[in-house]
C-alpha cells in the first residue's frame, strides 16, 4: 500500500487548519503558501473534505476553511479512507470487490485480511491533535 500525494497533502491541510484556524476561515491561498502546495491541487482535495463535512468552507471575503471538529475528534484513518480509499493490501479485500472462487480454501487470505485490520487499527488510532501535537519527527505512535 502506497499513500499518494493526495493523501499526504490532505493530512497536510488537516493540520495546517488546525494549527492555524481555530474558529476562523483561513484562505486556500494561505493554507496553499505555508504548505507549498498548488491551489489547483488543492481546489481538488479540499471539496472532497468538505463534501464529507470534514472542512466547512466559505465563499467570498473573509472566507475559507475550518475544522468542523475539535482536532481530537479527527481519526487519521477517517481522513485517508476518503482520499485513498480502502487500505486493502489486495485486491479481493477491497470494498465492494466480487467474493474470490479461492476463498475458502486461500491460505494466504488470513494473512492479508489481519493486514487489512492492522493497517485500519494503526491510522484509526493515531489521531489530528496527535500530528499536530507531536514535537519532533521521531515520535512513534
Amino acid at each position: 500500500m502506497i499513500i499518494s500525494t493526495r493523501g499526504r497533502y490532505a493530512l497536510r491541510v488537516m493540520i495546517d487548519l488546525a494549527e492555524n484556524g481555530g474558529d476562523e476561515y483561513i484562505a486556500m491561498k494561505k493554507i496553499a503558501e505555508r504548505q507549498e502546495i498548488s491551489l489547483k491541487y488543492l481546489e481538488r482535495i479540499l471539496p472532497v473534505l468538505t463534501q464529507n463535512n470534514i472542512v466547512e468552507g466559505v465563499q467570498g471575503k473573509g472566507g475559507g476553511y475550518r475544522l468542523t471538529r475539535k482536532p481530537e475528534d479527527y481519526k487519521i484513518g477517517e481522513i485517508l479512507r476518503l482520499t485513498e480509499g480502502d487500505f486493502a493490501p489486495v485486491s479481493c479485500l477491497e470494498c465492494g470487490a466480487e467474493p474470490c472462487a479461492k476463498r475458502d480454501t486461500c491460505k494466504t487470505l488470513p494473512m492479508w485480511t489481519r493486514l487489512h485490520e492492522m493497517i485500519g487499527e494503526y491510522f484509526d488510532s493515531i489521531t489530528l491533535s496527535d500530528l499536530v501535537s507531536s514535537p519532533n519527527r521521531t515520535q512513534e505512535y
